[in-house]
């Protein structure tokens, strides 16, 4: 099954996608619905279907499938931590810290994009796409998020999507100087699309070991830049869940980025294996990225003209007072 939302005229649909057409859900649920209430309901809904309610995908505008609950991206490809380490001769600075465990960031749920939709990049000079994969979860009935295992991970993915975190290298190579981050440097843009896949149309990819053997391209203005598989992984997506659940939740809605694929799944991983040297060209107003991944279809984003920042101040320097003098 393929769920999806989109817009038909000035009207919002929420449903599935059925020969090539959408069609909403029985009942008139919304996707977020869907989502709590577990991957066996969505195939009931299917099954109650009425394939009359379809309109056509070429009357439709589609939208990111899904208004996550919350956004954890990961970084879990080697090759793609070899190049953004790399040193000024292109020689991989991977930390061991990287092996112990599947690290990720939160980035921005209120702005997500749809496939074929235009961001607005802040002024940056380093403007940077990431191809991934990522999971959304799904409810399941009596177990909550919290502390799963592999069994019960892999029960809570309802199913893929395709994912792009635009990134602005420049401003978050800055801000990480600061010891914390990325934020700024990426929470101004996600896409995800076209749809989400569900977890049971996939299962015949997913190797003996769990990782998932798709094939994953991007390309910049129609010309291939980067193509990876997927089961680079070095840690699988039922693995991510439990570390993202470990004394924490995860919850139906949330998604969970696998992280950029290597062999040129961003900009960033190819100019750190070029010592530096901006080859291939940072993204430019205008510019469009498509990301086509096996079973999942594609999603493209184009680039729109930047925001320029208003001003701050830098940090105060002056000394501050531990507390206040009692007076009287």
């Amino acid at each position: 099954m393929k769920i999806a939302r989109w817009t038909h005229g000035d009207r919002l649909g929420e449903g599935f996608v059925v020969d090539g057409g959408v069609a909403p859900f029985p009942d008139g649920g919304t996707v977020a619905e869907v989502l709590t209430a577990g991957l066996p309901a969505a195939t009931d809904l299917f099954d109650r279907l009425d394939p009359r309610s379809a309109v056509p995908r070429s009357e439709v505008s589609l939208l990111a499938p899904l208004v996550p609950a919350a956004v954890r991206d990961f970084a879990v490809f080697e090759e793609h931590v070899e190049g953004m380490s790399a040193d000024e001769n292109g020689q991989p600075r991977v930390g061991e810290a990287w092996y112990e465990s599947p690290t990720f960031y939160f980035t921005n749920p209120h702005q997500i994009f749809g496939t074929g939709q235009q961001i607005t990049p802040p002024a940056t000079e380093r403007l940077d796409f990431e191809l991934e994969v990522a999971v959304v979860v799904g409810g399941v009935a009596g177990r909550p998020g919290t502390d799963l295992d592999t069994h019960a991970a892999a029960e809570h993915i309802f199913g893929y999507t395709i994912m792009n975190d635009w990134s602005a290298r420049d401003i978050q190579a800055a801000e990480m100087r600061g010891h914390l981050g990325p934020a700024k440097g990426k929470d101004f843009a996600t896409s995800l699309g076209p749809w989400i896949v569900t977890a049971d149309e996939m299962a015949g990819y997913l190797t003996a070991e769990g990782f998932l053997a798709v094939r994953a391209e991007v390309y910049v203005n129609d010309a291939l830049v980067g193509e990876d598989l997927v089961s680079n992984m070095a840690w699988t997506f039922p693995e991510l869940l439990v570390y993202a659940s470990r004394a924490s939740r995860v919850v139906p809605g949330d998604v969970l980025g696998s992280g950029t694929v290597g062999n040129g799944g961003c900009l960033g991983e190819l100019w750190g294996k070029a010592g530096g040297e901006l080859v291939p060209p940072p993204l430019q107003e205008g510019d469009t990225v498509r990301m086509v991944v096996e079973g999942l279809g594609e999603l493209s984003g184009s680039v729109g003209p930047s925001r320029a920042p208003h001003p701050l101040p830098p940090a105060r320097s002056r000394p501050l007072p531990r507390a206040r003098h009692r007076t009287g």
